[in-house]
């Protein structure tokens, strides 16, 4: 069964190199947490908020070994109204016999996901 694993990830600062290594921190997390391999994985998306301009985050997943041709698609998100500032959020798309409720959801940094309607939801306790 084709599922999405999803994460998110806040920076302090604009800057290329803690985008992209906060993306990686991000990836390895969502990888370690759902023992997942290149040889499962569909599809990576990868959306950054608008206030994120000096990197490529989808680098990231080109250091981890054997994610080399995972295929990803890297987007500027459209603005959301009391979004969380300078957050990559990540969906990946995995072959897995695991239940959804089974799957990990990462959240680092005090991000947060957006509900359909488009308010607010802090991150689980870890």
């Amino acid at each position: 069964m084709i599922r999405a694993i999803r994460g998110a990830i806040t920076v302090e600062r604009n800057e290329a190199e803690e985008i992209v290594d906060a993306t990686e921190t991000l990836l390895k997390e969502m990888i370690r947490a759902n023992d997942v391999t290149a040889s499962d994985v569909s599809f990576v998306l990868i959306s950054v908020t608008e206030d994120i301009t000096a990197a490529f985050p989808a680098q990231a997943l080109r250091r981890i070994e054997g994610w080399t041709y995972v295929p990803v698609m890297c987007m500027r998100e459209i603005p959301v109204p009391n979004s969380l500032p300078r957050c990559i959020r990540v969906m990946m798309t995995v072959e897995t016999t695991k239940k959804q409720e089974e799957i990990s959801h990462i959240y680092l940094r005090d991000a947060v996901t957006l509900r359909p309607d488009l308010s607010l939801t802090k991150k689980p306790e870890m």
